[in-house]
């Protein structure tokens, strides 16, 4: 399974700050700075590290409430950074996850989400609930927020796109048990540089246009 490479003239350079942002019902919903790992072709690497801020609008009517997160008074990211691993058009990135001192891989993540869209200062998409994980030390992958996404449906905030994104995760799931591997399993040993400071969201990071 290859991704269709992107028709883009101008990529981040590693270290760049790219913001990523959740688009809601076509509203800027929710903000974070991460920093550029790779930005090629066919991958876009984006590494969101401890400490690097959470963003949400001061104003906006959202149909579906504020974004969990702000609700729950998370403010930055905790615990260890995780490395989001997107390709062009697909509809999920592949996040790697680590645990203690030694930074040990703890497992794979396949997060839902729409396919990344590029703006001025970094990428628009929205996570999708749904998600799955594979822990490092476990034999086979789990679903994960069944019922949560279940629950987001009916509060319409995927309209017309249940079928879909069900589809996802079954297509992923499909690929696991057949052996499949996607992305590079030598991620699981990168390491982020030393002398990236923790990003900053810019002043204007939610009054940028969704891209259309």
């Amino acid at each position: 399974m290859t991704p269709t490479p992107e028709p883009v003239t101008e990529r981040f350079a590693p270290g760049d700050v790219v913001v990523r942002r959740e688009i809601l019902l076509g509203e800027v919903w929710f903000g974070c700075p991460t920093i550029c790992v790779e930005d090629s072709p066919g991958l876009l690497a984006l590494y969101l590290p401890t400490g690097a801020e959470f963003g949400f609008p001061e104003s906006g009517e959202f149909p579906c409430g504020r974004h969990p997160w702000q609700l729950a008074g998370h403010t930055a990211w905790t615990g260890h950074g995780k490395l989001m691993l997107q390709r062009p058009g697909e509809a999920h990135s592949v996040d790697v996850f680590w645990s203690g001192p030694e930074r040990t891989l703890a497992g794979w993540y396949f997060n839902l989400q729409d396919p990344f869209r590029r703006t001025p200062i970094g990428v628009d998409t929205l996570d999708h609930e749904l998600d799955l994980w594979w822990a490092a030390d476990a034999d086979r992958y789990v679903f994960k927020d069944v019922e949560m996404f279940a629950q987001r449906l009916v509060e319409g905030r995927y309209p017309g796109q249940g079928e879909a994104i069900r589809a996802e995760g079954d297509r992923i799931a499909a690929l696991l048990d057949a052996g499949e591997r996607w992305w590079d399993e030598s991620w699981s040993t990168w390491r982020p540089d030393p002398a990236w400071p923790v990003p900053h969201l810019p002043a204007n990071w939610a009054a940028i246009p969704p891209h259309r």
